[in-house]
C-alpha cells in the first residue's frame, strides 16, 4: 500500500480528531446545520468546521485560519478535511449565519450534550445537581450590533455585549449560553438562561428538586428567588436589594469572623425577607475604607446539603457556627464552577478575541466555542482517568500545550491516517499515547512514540 507522511506541529491534535471522528461529534452539526451560502469550492459547514479546528489549535481570531490550521496538511486529513478554506471565505460564512442557522446550532449542541456529557448523565435519585447561573462581558467595537456601553469588570466606559452562562458545575460542563446586548444584566436574563437548562437536561419536577441553583446579586431579585422557589429548585444567591441587606443586617444578634477571610463577618438574619418559601438568610458584611458594605445570601438547603456541598461529613454534635460557616463557604465554592469556566474560556479557547458585527455572527462563534470549551472537558476527564499527570491540565494548557506536541503523520493514497508519531522528548506525549493508543487502534490506527 503506498503512503507519505507529513509532519504536523499538532500531532497530537490529530489523534484527538481521529477520536472525535470517532464520537461523530461534528456529524451531529452537519446533519443539523443549514447555512445558505453559495458553494464555490468549500460548503459553509466545511468552513464552520474549520473556524472550530482553528480555536482547538488555540487561535485566537478568525484571521489564524490561515497560519494555523491552512499550513497544516496532516492536521486537516486527521479532522477529515481535503483542504482548508481561506480565512476569508471562512469569515463571510460565519457572517452569513442567520438566526435560523443559531437556533439549528443550539439543536445540534443539546444532541451532542446529550449523548457525550456526564451533567445529562447524572443521577437525580443518588445526588444533588449544582447549576451555577451568571454574565459575563464581551468587549467589542462601537459598530457591532447589540454593542452597548454597560457594566464590564475592570472596564470604565466600555461597550460591548453580554455572555449568559449556566454551568453544570460539578462536571466543568457549560449546559447553555445565551448573547445579550450590552446593557442586559442578570436580573433580566436569570430566567430564560434557567428554562434553557432545563430544556437541554430535561428537568421535570422531580428532578428540579434535586437541583441547586446558585447566582450572584444579579439574580436576587424577589421575583427571581420566588420563581426558583415555586419551580421547586434549591436555591443560594445573594439578594439584589443592598438597602435591604443592610436593614436586615441590623436583626443579626452575634457576628462571627469567618475562619478563611479575616475581613469578612457573617451572622444570622433574625428577621428574615418573606418569599413564596421558607428560606434562611446569612448576612455577610466586609469592612471597605472604614465602611461596613452589607449583603444577604438566601438559601432553602438542608444542614445535610450544606454539608454536602463543602464536603464535610454532619458533624453529630455542631457548633453554632458549624452550619454558619457551611452555607458561606458552600456559596464561596461558586467561584471554582461558573467563574472558572468563564477564566477557562476566555484563556483556553479565546471566547472573547473573535469580535462580529452581525449579533447572528457572533452567537455563532459563541456556540462554536461552547462546544470546544465541553469537549475540552470531556477529553480532559477520559484523559486523566487513564493517565494521572494529565489530571492537573487545564484548558489553556491542553490547547497550548497537550495540542501543540509535534510529530508525524503517516496517511494512505486515499489521505486517510494510517500512523502518528509524536516526539518521545515532549514530557506529556508518553501519557497520551498511553490513553488514547489502545482506542485508536479500534480503527486500525498506531499512534505511538519516536524521534522526530
Amino acid at each position: 500500500m503506498s503512503y507519505y507522511t507529513r509532519f504536523s506541529a499538532c500531532a497530537s491534535l490529530g489523534a484527538v480528531a481521529m477520536q472525535v471522528r470517532q464520537k461523530r461529534i461534528w456529524k451531529v452539526v452537519e446533519r443539523r446545520v443549514d447555512i445558505q451560502q453559495k458553494v464555490i469550492k468549500h460548503r459553509p459547514i466545511d468552513k464552520l468546521k474549520d473556524c472550530f479546528i482553528t480555536i482547538l489549535c488555540g487561535g485566537q481570531r478568525l484571521v489564524e485560519v490561515n497560519t494555523r490550521l491552512r499550513p497544516d496538511v496532516a492536521l486537516q486529513r486527521a479532522f477529515g478535511r481535503k483542504r482548508c478554506a481561506d480565512q476569508s471565505t471562512v469569515s463571510d460564512t460565519v457572517n452569513a449565519c442567520t438566526a435560523e442557522n443559531v437556533l439549528q446550532m443550539r439543536a445540534a449542541l443539546q444532541d451532542i450534550y446529550r449523548s457525550h456529557s456526564q451533567g445529562y448523565a447524572h443521577d437525580y435519585q443518588r445526588d444533588w445537581q449544582i447549576l451555577d447561573v451568571d454574565m459575563s462581558g464581551m468587549p467589542a467595537g462601537r459598530q457591532g450590533e447589540g454593542v452597548e456601553k454597560g457594566y464590564f469588570a475592570g472596564h470604565k466606559n466600555q461597550r460591548g455585549r453580554q455572555l449568559g452562562r449556566v454551568v453544570a458545575s460539578r462536571y466543568d460542563e457549560i449546559v447553555v449560553e445565551y448573547l445579550y446586548p450590552g446593557k442586559t444584566q442578570l436580573e433580566k436574563s436569570l430566567q430564560p438562561l434557567v428554562l434553557g437548562a432545563e430544556e437541554v437536561l430535561a428537568l421535570d419536577q422531580a428532578r428540579r428538586q434535586q437541583t441547586i441553583i446558585r447566582s450572584d446579586g444579579g439574580g436576587g431579585r424577589d421575583e427571581d428567588v420566588n420563581w426558583l422557589l415555586e419551580r421547586g429548585y434549591l436555591v443560594m444567591l445573594k439578594a439584589k436589594n443592598w438597602k435591604r441587606a443592610s436593614k436586615l443586617a441590623k436583626s443579626v444578634k452575634e457576628w462571627h469572623l469567618d475562619p478563611k477571610t479575616q475581613d469578612r463577618e457573617v451572622g444570622w438574619v433574625e428577621e428574615p425577607h418573606l418569599y413564596s418559601r421558607p428560606t434562611r438568610q446569612l448576612a455577610i458584611r466586609m469592612r471597605v475604607k472604614d465602611k461596613w458594605q452589607y449583603r444577604v445570601l438566601v438559601f432553602n438547603l438542608s444542614d445535610e446539603r450544606l454539608f454536602w456541598l463543602v464536603g464535610r461529613p454532619v458533624p453529630h454534635q455542631s457548633a453554632t457556627t458549624d452550619v454558619l460557616f457551611a452555607a458561606l463557604h458552600s456559596y464561596d465554592l461558586r467561584g471554582g464552577g461558573v467563574e472558572t469556566s468563564l477564566r477557562g474560556s476566555k484563556q483556553g479557547v479565546g471566547l472573547t478575541k473573535r469580535n462580529k458585527r452581525r449579533f447572528e455572527a457572533q452567537e455563532m462563534l459563541v456556540l462554536l466555542a461552547q462546544l470546544a470549551y465541553n469537549l475540552l472537558t470531556w477529553i480532559h476527564d477520559e484523559l486523566a482517568r487513564q493517565a494521572p499527570k494529565l489530571a492537573s491540565l487545564g484548558k489553556l494548557r491542553l490547547v497550548r500545550d497537550l495540542f501543540h506536541i509535534p510529530g508525524q503523520i503517516r496517511l494512505d493514497a486515499q489521505e486517510r491516517v494510517l500512523e502518528i508519531t509524536l516526539a518521545h522528548t515532549h514530557p506529556l506525549a508518553a501519557p497520551l499515547v498511553q490513553v488514547l493508543s489502545s482506542t485508536l487502534a479500534q480503527d486500525d490506527m498506531m499512534l505511538n512514540l519516536g524521534q522526530i
